[in-house]
């Protein structure tokens, strides 16, 4: 990170330095943070949360999916508000919701209280998933947006990774999965205060017909060193003004179904859908239990997952310092295609037996390879796409129903994963998925826009003319 944060934008005319929007991305992608810890948290807590509630295994589905669910609901309202009240008081309301639900969580006397605070962590997530990626898109410069907006999907996994070293550290601690949830309270908190310390949105700013604060915005986030770029960028945001206000006017839900619109809904929903129906998260949630399937003890089958998870967080850098120089639409459709290729190895591997350690091992550089291709394009786009394609009158709005999809999707693939397992064998269900991922590279090449260098104004006013 230490190149993004010493990068400099020159343009004729002047220097527009790199370092006030990166201290606000970095702020911002807390919101990341949180959403990773909080996600990844529950694996190593619910092993003695097991124990001290005597939770059967569906009470423990309960706690465990209760968050997924919270999430959807997040995600669903956060956009309206955002496109009412500004990006930063939503952010600012979600790290209050983090820091709630991480003190109800560590507090909880009962599984029934734990499942409301999970409840309530997953409205966090989903409001962050939602308008932190929106946030950033607002305020990054054309041709860093890509590596700015995918700095929210490092901080998740970075999240997720933090969350292993607690649940590590705190597995034979007093009470130990009451402090894994309650340190979470410690960044929410910090997110909180910095978002209260970061502007709005320039571009909310000048929706809402704010011209002087979204130029003094803008000047802060690049600089002083070349007005003349600033009043450029802001003549972007504020022509057509009235034009775009009047549909938000008349319902921001309803304005989604107009035909202007509906190449970037289907363009965003469908990458949410195809993305998470890849089976993407199953194989994060469930690896050891197919390595274990492929032939492996389970000693190995859980090294070969913290593998897993390291091959996950070094990668996701790759990608997003590729989105800005290959572009999101190569970049997802080589991505996908790798992917397929990834679950059709894995298939047959499954297929031949998995009786044996190398047939094991094969599995995971199956699997290891799958996920490399996940942390460098999908992951990486699935929320820098959508935080562009949007037209700024509704972009919140159609973000909620984009994350809902998301959070959706997701919850049934995890619901669904093991009965097909079990149904199917391993063979069959990751074959079905690597059709998924073929279907998303074909969807990536005939739906998805590039949009690489190109300002939110100018890809708005591409999509709303096809």
């Amino acid at each position: 990170m230490a190149s993004l944060g010493t990068a400099t934008v020159t343009r004729s005319g002047g220097g527009t330095t790199l370092r006030p929007v990166i201290g606000v991305a970095l702020v911002a992608a807390l919101g990341g943070l949180l959403f990773g810890y909080d996600t990844g948290v529950i694996s190593g807590a619910l092993l003695t949360i097991e124990s001290d509630f005597g939770l059967t295994a569906f009470g423990s589905g309960v706690v465990v999916s209760a968050i997924l669910v919270g999430a959807m609901a997040g995600a669903a309202v956060a956009g309206n508000l955002a496109d009412r009240y500004g990006r930063r008081p939503v952010l600012v309301a979600a790290a209050g919701i983090f820091t709630a639900g991480a003190a109800l969580a560590a507090l909880a006397p009962s599984a029934a209280v734990l499942t409301a605070a999970r409840l309530v962590l997953g409205l966090g997530i989903g409001t962050a998933s939602n308008l932190v990626p929106v946030f950033l898109a607002e305020v990054a410069p054309p041709r860093y947006r890509g590596r700015l907006v995918g700095l929210n999907q490092l901080m998740i996994t970075l999240g997720i990774v933090l969350a292993y070293v607690a649940n590590y550290a705190l597995a034979h601690a007093t009470h130990g999965w009451r402090w894994m949830f309650g340190i979470a309270a410690v960044p929410a908190l910090l997110f909180g205060a910095g978002m209260l310390l970061m502007p709005e949105s320039p571009r909310w700013l000048a929706l809402r017909g704010r011209t002087e604060r979204a130029r003094a915005v803008l000047t802060r986030l690049r600089g002083p060193g070349d007005p003349a770029a600033v009043e450029a960028e802001l003549a972007g945001m504020t022509a057509g003004h009235e034009d775009r206000t009047a549909p938000a006017r008349r319902g921001r839900w309803r304005a989604l179904a107009g035909r202007s619109v509906r190449p970037a809904i289907i363009a965003g929903v469908g990458l949410q859908i195809l993305g998470q129906a890849s089976g993407v998260n199953t194989v994060i949630y469930y690896a050891p239990k197919i390595f274990e399937s492929s032939g492996l003890g389970s000693s190995s089958a859980v090294l070969a997952t913290v593998g897993v998870g390291l091959v996950n967080l070094l990668m996701t850098p790759v990608g997003m310092f590729a989105v800005d120089r290959i572009g999101r639409k190569k970049l997802l459709a080589s991505g996908a295609a790798v992917m397929t290729l990834a679950l059709g190895g894995l298939a047959a591997t499954l297929a031949a037996g998995g009786r044996g350690s190398s047939v094991g091992w094969l599995a995971v550089a199956f699997v290891v390879l799958f996920i490399a291709a996940v942390a460098t394009t999908l992951n990486v786009v699935v929320f820098i796409i959508p935080s562009e394609l949007y037209p700024l009158r509704i972009r919140g709005t159609a973000m909620s129903a984009t994350m809902f999809a998301n959070w959706s999707m997701n919850f049934l693939v995890s619901l669904t994963f093991l009965t097909l397992l079990d149904a199917l064998g391993g063979a069959a269900t990751f074959t079905a998925y690597a059709v998924v991922c073929a279907l998303l590279t074909l969807f990536t090449v005939r739906c998805i826009p590039e949009t690489r260098g190109k300002s939110l104004e100018e890809i708005e006013r591409e999509l709303t003319r096809g």
